[in-house]
């Protein structure tokens, strides 16, 4: 298969394109349009594949995504190109409703017009896989605010969409075009959403890999309020072999959450870098005398958590990493490519 993606140059992005050049035999196309947090270093070890194609370009511009899909006639479209970072979102709202809301309306129309071209298998078995976000369904009950701990609820396919960041909402309102792009005019799609992803090539602005670095050059560790809010970690190659399998295997307008079983307080999660740290690359003191409790966000979602049965009911997928080991290889990770860090700062 010939697979077309969309931010193939982001965090999520590189760590599906790598999965699909170094595990698989299809061909990939990556269309990025390398902003901030695009980074072709993260695409070194792919870069020489016969199978592997490059296109800087940016989703919103028509003719080249016309361009794009004629010259290189993909049977999939996996989109994940995305303004992503709430904290930016906050404070440049407009960059995000215009990658996430009209960069996916304009990559809808370029699909379904390419679609429609199709003929026989070729259009019978294209399709247009959407990723998304468990932050479009707003935030969960947090334990300290029900009285039975062990009826917690999770996010499923079904739930309510409630967004609370600009990021969300621009997310949130790209998942709509998409299905209606099906139920409209047929297009045949398929949409993920996933809790929180963490490994190696996260951009250091994302609390992991900001806490790790800040870390390792002595500077303060700031974590929201008290660091109550708790999220679902997924390791990004276990995200990266679940999207895939939707794209493959999954039912033409279905839904599949993807999510790692991994429910964190975010002090917990700088807790348990330190320690890491502390055994990796011991200082005169811990590590976890730089956390420095700082304002909360605004708007700041309490508790995601992903219900991802569906996953393993219907598709057989389950994640390999505990977020022990997953934390582990990603802190290891850092320390052994500082000069990646350095190079995108």
């Amino acid at each position: 298969m010939k697979i077309l993606v969309t931010g193939g140059a982001g965090f999520i992005g590189s760590a599906l394109v790598r999965h699909l050049i170094h595990d698989t035999e299809h061909a990939v196309v990556n269309v990025d349009k390398l902003t901030y947090a695009g980074n072709l270093e993260s695409l070194n070890s792919v870069s020489g594949s016969a199978r592997y194609a490059f296109e800087q370009v940016d989703i919103c511009d028509a003719a080249e995504m016309k361009r794009v899909f004629n010259h290189y006639r993909p049977d999939i479209v996996m989109h994940l190109a995305a303004e992503s970072h709430v904290d930016r979102s906050i404070t440049r709202p407009a960059e995000f409703i215009q990658t996430n809301i009209v960069g996916t309306y304009t990559l809808l129309e370029q699909a379904r017009a390419y679609w429609a071209g199709l003929e026989g298998e070729a259009k019978a078995n294209f399709r247009f896989h959407h990723v998304s976000t468990d932050e479009v369904y707003g935030d969960l009950p947090h334990p300290d605010e029900i009285e039975n701990t062990a009826e917690l609820p999770l996010f499923d396919e079904h739930a309510a969409y409630a967004p609370s960041s600009p990021y969300s909402a621009s997310k949130a309102a790209s998942d709509h075009l998409v299905r209606a792009w099906h139920r409209t005019y047929g297009l045949p799609i398929l949409v993920t959403h996933c809790s929180n992803n963490y490994g190696p090539y996260h951009f250091p602005e994302k609390l992991i890999p900001l806490m790790i670095l800040n870390a390792l050059q002595g500077k303060p560790l700031p974590v929201y309020g008290k660091g109550d809010q708790i999220r679902d970690w997924l390791y990004v190659e276990d995200h990266a072999r679940a999207l895939l399998l939707v794209a493959m295997q999954g039912k033409v307008g279905e839904t599949y959450n993807i999510g790692g079983h991994n429910e964190k307080q975010n002090i917990e999660v700088v807790k348990s870098i330190c320690a890491i740290l502390d055994e990796l690359k011991p200082q005169a003191e811990s590590y976890a005398n730089l956390i420095t409790h700082v304002a909360d966000r605004p708007g700041h979602d309490r508790r995601y958590a992903i219900d991802a049965r569906k996953m393993q009911n219907e598709l057989g997928w389950t994640p390999d990493e505990s977020f022990e080991s997953g934390l582990r290889k990603t802190v290891q990770w850092y320390l052994n490519h500082l000069d990646w860090c350095q190079s995108i700062a």
